[in-house]
């Protein structure tokens, strides 16, 4: 079978810092560590509309496991299969089944560890524990879990804090006996119900990641593999701070690691982009206890994949209770957060769009990611239109899913917005609306007046000039809602996300005089529903850049360049120069 990769021979001769050499097992052999992460619910292929892909299609968990056969077929019994996490979110069949549709499909992988993501809580703490710690547990996944601990989780306080699950585990592959050390995300999922994981304790990972590396290499493992969704930004931090690491897994920030990041330590960090676009194969070989090569390669997940035939089958009868056919009951399936029921097929064909839908521009290109997105553009007209609001607005952030030229299909606004938002409109101060586009306090990474990673919030009715290099706090100006002068002491009805569990927000932002947008029974409209409204109010039920305007947000000066080539990120604040 061909496929497009990217193969890299790393070089290691100064790779091993000194703490790691001391204390370094004695085995001799070679391990191909097999890595994805940030599926986000995405069980089939979708086309990939950025520059990168001209618009061919890309994932699919079926051609994914073709990819795991091939290479447990060339290297047997020397492979280990990871999974970074925010996997059970994202898509119509993970949402309506709570996530047991993702769960019942990789399932069949042989997933040798895993480290959940932010997202993979958003069904709740009970869920979690049933689905990964019960006996026997739903997944077969082999959580490994050093940051999260048991709170006052009803029913087991005499496990306070405790782990949840093992902070790492211990595995002999081929001779080599490797630690594998796992870390979740510290900030739990950021929609819906506020104690969603109420009894569970999440930590930053940094005093686990020095206990648990020291302890792994006191035990003569030849090599400790974290896997990890602090992002690419924590996980680096962490290894140029703390030698001992090999080789670090990473997840959150939906990077694609076309060569793999080098800590000032020695540590190979990688990520594998979003939605199983692509999946890591790093091979590494160790002599007597210390490692002598590492090769990596970077597999695009494209039709050159025939898919899997169980894992299509698979695939296939989760999604039919979904898909068109007799087996769809329109009304009969209920929507975990609001209680809305699914009225049509999720393959039904609601519209059309001349204008790729989408967030996940480059830095360097025409409308980055950053700070927009069409796909963002596109939702927040709608909540606007539809509420009659002055402004819609949305939560800035990059993943989603991406929708060519063509038909829109309701699972595609499944993907955009997979956490079951109501829709509503409310005021908020004209101050409120410009914090929104200036993002998150970045002092809390340590960078004062520095770019991190981050997106600004997406709006409709508004344009602004944002300026990277000015301090946080003054990069956006010349803000204009509907061509006049954004006044920070006025009002202005901006419609967003909505949660009956926190009927003061909007978007995650308190407003004042919330209407909630319903249907005209008075009955529960998820987000989808307006939408797919909004979409059939459009003439001939199609997107076109006349009623599509993109470049809200207009550039003053260039982002900052990306370092180590990852053009989609910004920089990582603790790069070696």
């Amino acid at each position: 079978m061909k496929f497009r990769s990217t193969r890299l021979a790393v070089a290691v001769c100064a790779a091993l810092s000194p703490f790691s050499l001391a204390h370094a097992g004695s085995g001799t052999g070679e391990v191909t560590l097999i890595h994805m992460g940030d599926l986000h619910g995405h069980l089939i292929p979708h086309p990939n509309v950025r520059s990168d892909g001209n618009g061919q299609s890309e994932g699919g968990v079926a051609r994914i496991a073709t990819l795991i056969k091939d290479i447990r077929r060339a290297k047997p019994e020397q492979t280990l299969l990871v999974n970074t996490g925010d996997t059970l979110h994202g898509g119509a069949e993970a949402l309506f089944t709570q996530g047991e549709a993702m769960i019942n499909v990789l399932n069949l992988f042989g997933i040798d560890a895993y480290a959940p993501g932010n997202w993979d809580f958003v069904y709740g703490a009970d869920k979690f524990i049933e689905y990964f710690v019960g006996r026997p547990a739903m997944a077969n996944w082999n959580p490994v879990i050093s940051n999260l601990y048991y709170d006052n989780y009803p029913g087991a306080e005499a496990r306070n804090g405790q782990h949840v699950a093992a902070p790492y585990t211990i595995k002999t592959v081929n001779g080599l006996r490797i630690g594998i050390l796992g870390f979740t995300s510290d900030r739990g999922p950021q929609a819906g119900d506020p104690n969603i994981t109420k009894g569970l304790k999440f930590t930053n990972g940094a005093a686990e990641y020095e206990k648990y590396v020291k302890l792994l290499r006191e035990q003569d493992v030849d090599l400790v593999v974290v896997i990890s969704e602090l992002g690419l930004h924590g996980n680096l931090t962490l290894a140029d701070r703390i030698p001992g690491v090999d080789v670090i897994l990473s997840s959150d920030k939906h990077e694609i690691t076309v060569k793999p990041v080098v800590s000032k330590h020695g540590t190979l960090l990688v990520e594998q982009g979003m939605d199983g676009q692509v999946v890591g194969e790093l091979s590494i070989r160790v002599k007597e206890g210390r490692v002598i090569d590492k090769q990596y390669v970077s597999h695009r997940i494209t039709d050159r994949f025939q898919p899997d035939p169980a894992i299509a089958a698979a695939v296939q009868s989760v999604r039919r209770p979904y898909v068109t056919g007799p087996q769809f009951q329109a009304g009969k399936i209920k929507n975990p957060f609001n209680g809305s029921f699914l009225r049509y097929p999720i393959d039904t064909v609601i519209g059309q769009t001349k204008v790729p839908l989408y967030r996940s521009n480059f830095s360097d290109e025409a409308m980055p990611a950053v700070t927009e997105g069409s796909s963002h553009d596109f939702l927040t007209d709608a909540f606007r239109v539809m509420t009659g609001a002055q402004l819609g607005g949305i939560t800035g952030f990059r993943y989603g899913t991406t929708v060519g030229a063509g038909p829109i299909k309701l699972e595609d606004l499944y993907h955009f917005m997979p956490v079951g938002p109501q829709i509503a409109k409310g005021e908020l101060t004209g101050a409120q609306i410009k914090k929104t586009l200036e993002g998150a306090p970045q002092e809390e990474a340590g960078r004062t007046n520095t770019w991190v990673n981050g997106w600004t919030a997406g709006y409709s009715g508004l344009t602004a000039d944002f300026d990277p290099k000015a301090p946080q706090g003054n990069r956006v100006s010349n803000i204009r809602v509907n061509g006049q002068p954004l006044e920070p002491q006025a009002r202005y009805t901006v419609a967003g996300y909505y949660y009956d569990l926190v009927p003061n927000l909007i978007n995650r932002v308190p407003a004042k005089n919330i209407t909630v947008l319903k249907d005209e029974d008075g009955s529960t409209l998820d987000g989808t529903d307006v939408v797919k409204r909004y979409i059939e109010s459009l003439p001939g039920k199609t997107v076109t850049p006349e009623n599509l305007p993109l470049n809200r947000i207009r550039l003053v000066n260039p982002l900052p360049a990306a370092e180590h080539g990852l053009r989609e990120m910004q920089p990582l604040g603790s790069v070696t120069k």
